[in-house]
């Protein structure tokens, strides 16, 4: 009996860590409710920024935290242009700015980094592709 006592230590191991673990299959329910449950604490809701007379939005989406020269923390925010159904990500313009109309297919916002503001860009309603103002 004891050239067994190995192999049955093994086998009790393996069963106690798979109960544990729930199995394969237990281990995705378990955890499907507990992330879909609870909602991202560590961004802020999206937020309205302007509305355009002719109905297009702009809206604060992603966030990120940093720290300015003296390690004073802020947030910045990222731009979503929605219209209808349509969605469009503002790219690489992280800002602390309300965005300001400039004409009906254009609006304006500062770029911001570490928490100081830096170039104006001038944003397409139609594209979401920033641009830089040269001045």
């Amino acid at each position: 009996m004891q050239p067994n006592l190995p192999i049955r230590l093994a086998e009790a191991v393996l069963v106690v860590l798979v109960a544990a673990c729930g199995g394969e299959n237990g281990a995705r329910s378990a955890a499907a409710p507990a992330t879909s449950a609870a909602p991202d604490q560590s961004q802020p809701a999206d937020s309205l920024a302007l509305r355009t007379p002719s109905g297009a939005e702009l809206w604060f989406t992603l966030a990120r935290e940093e720290r300015d020269g003296s390690g004073a923390p802020c947030v910045e925010r990222t731009l979503e242009i929605r219209s209808g159904p349509r969605r469009i990500p503002v790219p690489l313009l992280y800002t602390r700015d309300l965005p300001r109309l400039v004409n009906d297919s254009t609006v304006s916002a500062r770029i911001w980094n570490r928490c100081a503001p830096g170039e104006e860009y001038r944003i397409n309603l139609g594209t979401g592709q920033p641009v830089r103002v040269h001045k």
